[in-house]
């Protein structure tokens, strides 16, 4: 009896590969079992950064009005000095956070604008009308309510409060709800709030600048204009860029325009497309793994190509958005939400015309401005209502984009410079209204899901 010949092992799939144990959650170690992978699972949820900025939010407001609440104004108004030369900076460590570690999350603001007028929702006009047409109603909607209650001279400057959305908390209470939403109204809410974002930076850039001065405005643009010139030449060294974006950023914190849009403009400036095609860099990098052997400088080549397959934008998206959702934002949550409570300060809030304008703004501004925008389009002609999507389920959608809280309160900062009642009155107003517009937004939502999905009720 002949021996059969042995079969050849089976070629190993790239996943095997991976679940073989390379990294330390593809193993079987109880650390990976019990923390790594479910440490990794959570942070995969959508609403997990949601949750992470509404605990530092809780901790600030424990903290603010806990027996150690001088401890939290110490902490945060500590002086923080930088010198590097002749230069001289020294600000307040809840400064440094707003002005400094801010342009992260604005950046990658600037970068999920850029996509999406590159390769997005924003570039087909049709799907786009929609949800552009409900972002300039959700934001003009409110800022007149809050004109109206609290009308002009000092407690006017703070208009542009409630027009902000939240995009973290506001895509976070629809992930909480799960499959009972429609995707297309988490692609509406999405494409709304980053039209948003649009409008609050131009709104903070125009109306919440201090005195201008000049000669460091044009340093910024300069910068701004030698980023444009290393793209254009295809240098590809990201120091480079690290080093002219701080210039830009300090010029512009010495301009008077607010530091943090240098994170918008540099974000936009960002390549969207890739500089190699996919497909020329992947047949030359099959190409080169048949045919030669590996050494250091082949090996850097082929990351040069597969990584530059893909666009610069997407790449900082993917390293920068877990930096700007479970670093940045809880940071700044633990800096500026920190509210004492005590003194009544739920009672002045409440009747207080600043306090009244944002929870007013934020909770029947923002869905009435909403619902009313999509209706004129609709009815208009110029876009229609997505398939599966209900005027109820818009409706709480619009309540959903009330949620104003980071945006909302790093213009509540800007709005009262030297008046800490007013700033405080603001910041409890946005508290108070995000927690209102989520609750009502969830309960329509809810609601919606109930009723027959038809288009009986659409325009």
């Amino acid at each position: 009896m002949t021996d059969s010949p042995a079969r050849p092992p089976s070629p190993r799939k790239p996943d095997d590969l991976w679940r073989s144990g390379p990294v330390l959650s593809a193993s079987d170690r109880a650390l990976a079992r019990y923390v790594a992978r479910p440490l990794r699972e959570f942070l995969r949820v959508e609403s997990a950064s949601s949750l992470l900025l509404l605990l530092a939010a809780v901790v600030a407001l424990a903290w603010a009005n806990s027996p150690w609440s001088e401890s939290y104004v110490d902490f945060w108004h500590a002086h923080v000095s930088l010198e590097i030369g002749s230069l001289h900076l020294d600000d307040s460590l809840q400064h440094w956070v707003n002005d400094a570690l801010m342009v992260i999350f604005f950046f990658v603001v600037g970068l999920e604008i850029k996509y999406e007028l590159a390769s997005g929702d924003l570039r087909d006009p049709r799907t786009a009308a929609l949800p552009i047409a409900a972002a300039f109603g959700g934001m003009a909607v409110p800022a007149l309510i809050y004109v109206a209650i609290a009308g002009g001279g000092d407690t006017g400057a703070g208009w542009g409060i409630p027009m902000a959305t939240d995009i973290a908390f506001a895509v976070g209470v629809l992930g909480l709800l799960g499959r009972r939403i429609p995707s297309a109204a988490r692609l509406f809410l999405l494409t709304l709030a980053i039209v948003d974002d649009i409008g609050a930076i131009l709104v903070i850039a125009v109306f919440y600048t201090a005195d201008l001065e000049l000669w460091w405005l044009a340093g910024a643009i300069g910068g701004l204009v030698v980023v444009m010139v290393m793209q254009r030449l295809k240098i590809w060294i990201i120091p480079a860029y690290l080093v002219i974006g701080t210039a830009v950023w300090f010029a512009l914190l010495q301009s008077g325009v607010h530091a943090t849009l240098a994170g918008v403009a540099l974000g936009l400036l960002t390549p969207a497309s890739a500089l190699l095609k996919p497909d020329v860099a992947r047949d030359f990098a099959q190409q080169a793994l048949a045919d030669r052997t590996l050494d250091p400088d082949e090996v850097h080549r082929l990351q040069f190509l597969v990584v530059e397959s893909v666009p610069v934008v997407e790449r900082l998206q993917h390293h920068l958005h877990p930096l700007s959702a479970y670093v940045v934002l809880p940071v700044f949550a633990l800096a500026n939400a920190g509210v004492d409570l005590g003194g009544g300060v739920f009672g002045d809030a409440a009747t207080n015309a600043v306090g009244l304008g944002i929870a007013a703004g934020l909770v029947i501004g923002k869905p009435v401005g909403i619902l009313l925008a999509c209706l004129i389009a609709v009815r208009a002609g110029l876009a229609r209502l997505p398939a599966g999507i209900t005027w109820t389920q818009i409706g709480g959608v619009g309540a959903v984009a009330g949620i104003g809280f980071t945006v909302s309160l790093f213009i509540a900062g800007l709005s009262f410079p030297g008046d800490a009642a007013l700033t405080e009155a603001a910041k409890v107003g946005t508290l108070v209204a995000s927690v209102m517009a989520a609750a009502v937004g969830v309960l329509v939502l809810l609601l919606s899901t109930r009723q027959p999905s038809n288009r009986s009720d659409n325009a």
